[in-house]
């Protein structure tokens, strides 16, 4: 048995949060948003727009600066979701627009959810969680763009290719953050072109990193922020792929080619009638060491109900991420200090039964410019005064939803068919059954059979090496960047092995029973943070380069 923590470094809290002088050329706004997806750029418009709304009544609040940072090169390059999106959030955010204004592909107009084996789908009725009606297939990139597009045009400075590296406090206030420096060899040495980080200064910082934040989880460890259960993950994997074969329903799947003992399942969604997304999710407290999550899906879309569609068609993007999924009960119990705030799947509001949490991410963003908004108009930015925040996330249909599907997914912590059918009574009962926290351990505490991957060639047309993946995925990190992980180098072969399995992006590989590293392939995809090497922000405009996930 392998148990992954044991080989796991740790946090380096002491790098990650610093409290010491400025930089000479330190930039100051009122308040950083750090992380440009839907949570950061939602929160900076409805921030924006009541700052606007205010100086236009004469409520003297003044003019404001509020910044975006985010790590990839331009706005949707590092984001990825299936994804199928409740729009109730953007109608909260754009009242005055129609779903048609919306950056959404198309509504979801038939669905269908299947069991699969190995040879066989058999269709099963909708668990009512799944029910899409009135949601829409888009895609996360997009939305991302023209959400940027929205804030600029309210006068947010949007920094794009500046990944925050390091959180600034004063004693135990953030004050804001530093952003990576570029152009150093890999052994850390500057080259020409080299530019130090710089100390971005902020009355409050709204951290919105997307999932598993490394500056969200430094300052939950630092300030000791715990919740009632710890946050676990799955792995994403995901395909975009032009087709010759139409599709129009929004498709769901359970059961092979996962063991019984793994949790997740796949999607298919029309983009255009010839356009699909494709993709596995797997859950990373799975129990063999040779499991491949990328592996699984290259071999799943040779099943009849994927290979009718994508045969004969050209797979155009491929990418990788991490999804939090402990729900309710792995929230942290504060989501704000002094001078921070925590949004989106940095905070964990995700709902894995009903698989959405683009709406959640947006609503807290909401939420949070709220609060912000009425502390700086207090002059304040201590703790007591964004309190509002959690109280705001705590009363609405965030948690709400949280709440009813509390245990849905840490049931299936006892297999799949107990689980599922647990998870059912719970559905139908309205969470009630089953209601009690069922306590679960940290991804890398559960351990893992040691095993070998199953042998897999790839055939160039359906299925596709780790390495042609990484290609798809527009890869823009320089082959001389320092390593951006922290390892341990002296895992034994087993934990080596597991290492090379778990990642889709073939950044560790086993060369004669060692642990060999090619940081330059990472897609920032975070399941090394989960349950290996530890991941730190790197070079601005390093990793993906998305266009349509």
């Amino acid at each position: 048995m392998v148990r992954p923590s044991d080989s796991q470094p740790k946090l380096p809290i002491d790098q990650l949060i610093i409290d010491e002088a400025l930089s000479e050329e330190s930039l100051e706004v009122d308040v950083l948003f750090v992380g440009g997806g839907p949570a950061g750029l939602a929160g900076a418009i409805e921030l924006a727009r009541l700052v606007k709304a205010d100086n236009k009544s004469s409520g003297g609040i003044g003019e404001i600066t509020i910044g975006v940072l985010e790590k990839a090169a331009a706005l949707g390059e590092h984001c990825l979701s299936g994804a199928v999106v409740d729009p109730s959030a953007f109608r909260n955010l754009f009242p005055d627009l129609s779903d048609n204004d919306f950056p959404f592909r198309q509504p979801v107009k038939k669905e269908a959810v299947y069991v699969l084996t190995g040879t066989r789908s058999i269709r099963i009725p909708t668990p009512a969680p799944m029910h899409n009606e009135g949601n829409y297939v888009a895609s996360l990139c997009e939305i991302v763009r023209w959400l940027g597009k929205k804030a600029e045009d309210l006068g947010v400075d949007i920094f794009a290719g500046y990944p925050a590296e390091k959180l600034l406090v004063k004693g135990d206030r953030v004050i804001g953050v530093r952003t990576a420096p570029t152009g150093l060899d890999r052994e850390g040495n500057e080259m020409s072109g080299y530019v130090p980080g710089t100390d971005i200064v902020a009355k409050i910082t709204a951290l919105a990193e997307g999932s598993r934040g490394t500056l969200a989880q430094a300052y939950q460890e630092w300030q000791h922020i715990g919740a009632q259960n710890p946050q676990i993950y799955a792995l994403g994997v995901k395909e975009i792929w032009e087709t010759k074969t139409p599709l129009d329903t929004v498709i769901h799947t359970l059961g092979w080619p996962l063991p019984n003992d793994a949790f997740g399942g796949s999607f298919m969604y029309p983009l255009e009638s010839n356009v699909v997304s494709i993709g596995l999710v797997v859950g990373l407290d799975y129990r063999q060491t040779g499991l491949d999550v990328h592996t699984l899906f290259q071999n799943m879309k040779l099943h009849p109900l994927f290979r009718h569609y994508l045969e004969g068609g050209e797979m155009v993007e491929w990418g990788a991420k991490t999804i939090p999924e402990g729900g309710f009960y792995s929230v942290p119990d504060r989501r704000y200090g002094h001078g921070i705030v925590l949004l989106g799947d940095s905070a964990g509001f995700l709902d894995v039964p009903s698989l959405k949490g683009i709406h959640y991410a947006m609503q807290s963003g909401i939420f949070a410019a709220r609060a912000i908004f009425d502390a700086l108009k207090k002059g304040e930015s201590a703790a007591p005064y964004l309190a509002a925040y959690d109280e705001l996330v705590n009363d609405s249909y965030i948690l709400d939803d949280l709440y009813r599907t509390r245990n849905m997914r840490l049931a299936f912590k006892s297999g799949f068919f107990w689980g599922g059918a647990k998870a059912t009574l719970m559905t139908l009962s309205g969470g009630r059954l089953f209601g009690k926290r069922i306590r679960v351990k940290p991804d890398a505490d559960v351990p893992k059979r040691a095993d070998r991957p199953k042998p897999f060639t790839p055939d160039g047309k359906l299925t596709f090496s780790k390495v042609d993946a990484v290609f798809k995925s527009g890869n823009a990190t320089r082959d001389t960047v320092p390593s951006h992980l922290i390892v341990n180098e002296s895992v034994g072969e087993e934990v080596a092995r597991m290492y090379a399995s778990m990642c889709p992006a073939g950044v560790y590989e086993v060369v004669d029973g060692q642990l060999r590293v090619n940081a330059p392939n990472c897609v920032d995809c975070k399941a090394t943070d989960v349950l290996g090497p530890r991941w730190t922000p790197r070079e601005g405009g390093s990793g993906p380069v998305y266009k349509r996930m």
